[in-house]
């Protein structure tokens, strides 16, 4: 009965819906101008986005579908497994091409190692597109059972939906993957496959998932006109896999296998994407879910289809007490400006200054209820402080009231990494180890301290460098005494909710440092990093301390056997041991700040940090000049080059302010000034921190550099609706906002005739929801709705850690702003990383501090 039950409602499902077509109906796609397949409601690229050559598969590459608004398929591709991990191999784009007179897009790739050529073809019919594999030659006996044509679906959208095979077979897309498992043999390796990968497999074993339901026609989601699509198979059958029985962030995965023998169309699909004629986006109305400082600027920002014909007119809705909602304002929308494939207007409701709760209205599209107050930023800091960056800390446990987050972690590191070696994650190894230790030796001393830098557990240079060099820099400027955590290293203990006495900024760049000398005690400087050099170790998710056994490795020992605090397991990570001049003036700039953060609390460690700043910048400076700026190699000192600030200059800022102007620093700041103040976006505008240290004739020339650098930015900055750096590249640029509020502060605060506070609060407001795409907040946990599903080291769980803010929205090109707001396995879209908290924490105490200025008497408005 319960059989019979799923096939008739299915059948119905399958039917034809009331007011929609079925799927493809009356659709005809045209190339567009930039180069992709589009029509109302459907966009279709072939390789406008390509696999990456470092991290490989992203879920962003090759043949893309976008359907009313959601991308809802990527990786459009031959592959030569049916359910790709990361790492496995990838294609090699030779070129592609968009013919606007025959409505179609080629893709011409090889698999070199294999000798496999071959062409995908995308060509508009009534309907949907035509995809075909055409090859060069046949397919190489090797490859034959492995090779086919993938095209994988996105689980969020699809899970839970019906399915529907040749009208014969139908189920449910499960939300939990459950299928049976098949061992493959053991030689699946391709030609040139790096040692990690090699390793990998050989640990695991090789298996793959069998396919949970095969045939020639296959509809996804029939019941939902939103998501629905068809594919039917004029080749091969259709196989559907489940990609997460091999790795948490896998996709649906629809495949065809090449046939033996045959060149011309070896796979050929035709795709029948849903169609709802006249279908329009709803508007996405872009505000800040923390709500408004009741005397400032307040203005949301909406997203429109460019087919809809919007209102002229938004209204300002003030909830009451009873639950009715009452208009408080109504005002115009701007003209709309074009920017990728919206149009965005902007509604100004500055007047209303009454504290209360509100929501904005326009076009039938109504927001959550948002406060306007006098306090709005004070408390959206410290979840980031105590919550995300507590649960990344290394090397002791974290425990929240009944919730244990993880226990002691990484008790075993490190071991010496071994010479001439390069790292899935970018880490890397000359020829020389530059440490005192042989390969494979462990280094003591270095299990203190450090922050597991984002959603896996390795320990990076420059984003612990730049977590402490913020949080000092939050508390030595703004001097805030918040103590909601308590932390004990010596037992190797934090508690949530536990005050110790100690402001929580302090207690948090203490456990930062502690980790950098650590380096600098064991090997005579700081390093790389220490990471997992095996995927096993590099792709664990859960509680930290189970990544390793925590006892030093001795290959003395049988695999399984423990003596003492030894063990036979080598799952130690490894001590990238090279260093730069680059990386010794980061970490000095770093040790310099906190020395002045940890001055009044435990002075003894901060004469360490002060000490040894100051004798890695002596040794970094006897290094060749790597950092001289040309002026013919500068740009506008805009936003685009913004997170590029030079490590020498910030550590002789850093050094200055450390000593009170010592001689070697500053006189180092006059030498660099002049190309700094060409760069203000790049580093130069820490200048301004440096005053006090300046002749008056540089000081008048750091003023007139800022006066001239503000109305360039300014240009750049009206070229995108939110008036903030875009985000443009392979990764969310939300940190990068963060810091250009944080700069723009610095400059506010001195010379506030030139620049005004309002930079750093529509920066602020633009990492709390006024953002294209959606409007949640990018902090989890901050405001009335956040980012709750993220790239967290507890992402297996589709959850988030609270105060992580993730990089937000990237551009599918050409045109595409996607940040997708209930999946979090995307990480260029949704991890977190400690530097990037500790910019928001730093912006958010700046944007709270122009909150309290203009409340102060005799403020303007």
């Amino acid at each position: 009965m319960p059989r019979l039950r799923t096939v008739l409602v299915l059948t119905l499902l399958l039917a034809p819906l009331p007011g929609h077509a079925a799927p493809g109906a009356d659709l005809a796609l045209k190339v567009t101008r930039s180069g992709y397949l589009a029509a109302p409601g459907v966009s279709v690229m072939l390789y406008e986005d390509n696999f990456s050559p470092i991290f490989f598969d992203q879920k962003d590459a090759a043949l893309q579908i976008i359907l009313h608004g959601h991308r809802i398929a990527t990786n459009g591709s031959v592959r030569l497994m049916p359910t790709p991990q990361q790492w496995d191999a990838i294609p090699h784009l030779i070129r592609r091409r968009a013919n606007r007179a025959r409505e179609r897009l080629t893709a011409r790739l090889s698999y070199p190692a294999y000798h496999l050529h071959y062409q995908v073809v995308v060509a508009a019919e009534p309907g949907g597109v035509r995809v075909s594999v055409n090859l060069a030659h046949p397919l190489p006996k090797a490859l034959l059972g492995r090779a086919g044509f993938n095209l994988e679906f996105l689980p969020s959208i699809y899970m839970d939906k019906a399915y529907a095979l040749d009208g014969k077979v139908f189920g449910v897309l499960p939300r939990y993957p459950e299928d049976r498992m098949t061992s493959v043999p053991s030689g699946l390796g391709y030609p040139g496959e790096p040692w990690y990968v090699r390793q990998w497999h050989k640990a695991l074993g090789y298996t793959e998932p069998l396919p949970f339901a095969q045939g020639r026609r296959i509809t996804l989601a029939p019941e939902d006109p939103l998501d629905r699509i068809s594919i039917r198979s004029q080749s091969g059958p259709l196989l559907l896999y489940d990609g997460r029985d091999v790795a948490q962030n896998g996709w649906y995965v629809l495949r065809t296998l090449i046939p033996a023998g045959k060149t011309r169309d070896a796979v050929v699909w035709h795709i029948r994407p849903g169609n709802i004629p006249g279908w329009v986006r709803p508007p996405m109305i872009a505000h800040s879910q923390v709500g408004y400082a009741a005397d400032l600027r307040k203005v949301a920002i909406i997203e429109l289809d460019r087919r809809f014909q919007g209102p002229k007119r938004a209204t300002l809705l003030r909830l009451t007490a009873g639950g009715a909602y009452r208009k408080a304002f109504t005002g115009p929308v701007s003209k709309p400006m074009r920017w990728l494939r919206y149009d965005y207007v902007k509604f100004n409701f500055t007047a209303v200054r009454q504290p209360g709760l509100y929501a904005i209205d326009y076009a039938g599209e109504r927001t959550g209820v948002f406060p306007i107050a006098q306090d709005v930023y004070s408390n959206t800091w410290q979840t980031s402080l105590d919550g995300f960056l507590a649960e990344q800390m290394d090397h002791v446990s974290v425990r929240d009231a009944y919730h244990m987050w993880h226990g002691v972690a990484h008790m075993d590191d490190a071991l010496q990494a071994p010479p001439n070696l390069t790292h899935f994650d970018g880490y890397w190894m000359g020829p020389n180890t530059e440490s005192p230790y042989q390969p494979g030796e462990h280094i003591p001393g270095l299990n203190v301290g450090g922050w597991f830098d984002a959603g896996d557990f390795d320990n990076d240079a420059f984003g612990q460098y730049g977590t402490i060099l913020n949080l000092a820099t939050t508390y030595n400027t703004f001097h805030p005494r918040w103590d909601e955590l308590s932390v004990n290293e010596q037992a190797r203990q934090v508690i949530m909710h536990r005050p110790d006495g100690v402001p929580d900024l302090v207690e948090q760049v203490e456990h930062g440092v502690l980790q950098t000398l650590a380096q600098i005690h064991a090997v005579g400087h700081p390093f790389m990093g220490i990471q997992s050099p095996y995927l096993e170790g590099y792709t664990f998710i859960g509680d930290a301390a189970s990544q390793t056994d925590g006892r030093i490795y001795d290959p003395k020992l049988a695999p399984d056997q423990i003596r003492g605090d030894d063990s036979g397991k080598p799952d130690d990570r490894w001590a990238w041991t090279m260093t730069s001049p680059k990386m010794e003036f980061g970490a000095a700039a770093a040790l310099a700040a906190a020395s002045r953060t940890l001055a009044h609390w435990n002075a003894a460690l901060a004469k360490q940090c002060l000490s040894a700043a100051a004798m890695l910048w002596r040794k970094a400076e006897a290094q060749p000049d790597h950092e001289r700026y040309r002026p013919d190699r500068e740009g506008s000192g805009g936003f685009r080059e913004r997170g590029l600030n030079p490590p020498r200059w910030t550590a002789a800022v850093e050094l200055t302010l450390a000593t009170h102007g010592a001689s070697p620093y500053r006189k180092r700041l006059e030498m660099l000034l002049p190309a700094m103040l060409r760069r203000i976006g790049g580093g130069g505008w820490q200048a301004v921190q440096v005053l006090p240290y300046l002749s008056a004739r540089e000081s008048a020339r750091v003023k007139a550099a800022v006066r001239a650098y503000v109305p360039r930015l300014n240009r750049e900055l009206a070229a995108t609706p939110f008036g903030v750096p875009p985000s443009l590249g392979a990764w969310g640029d939300s940190a990068q906002v963060a810091e250009f509020g944080v700069e723009m502060y610095f400059l506010h605060e001195a010379y506030p005739d030139i620049v005004g506070p309002q930079y750093t609060l529509r920066a602020a407001n633009y990492l709390l929801g006024t953002h294209p795409v959606s409007s949640v907040s990018y902090i989890s946990a901050i405001g009335a709705a956040s980012k709750l599903t993220a790239y967290g080291n507890n992402r297996a769980d589709n959850t988030f850690i609270p105060g992580g803010m993730i990089p937000g929205y990237i551009v599918i090109k050409p045109d595409f702003p996607e940040c997708i707001t209930h999946f979090g396995f995307l990480w260029y879209e949704d991890e977190y990383t400690v530097d990037a908290a500790a910019t928001w924490i730093l912006e958010a105490n700046a944007a709270d501090a122009l909150v309290r200025q203009a409340r102060a008497p005799g403020a303007g408005s």
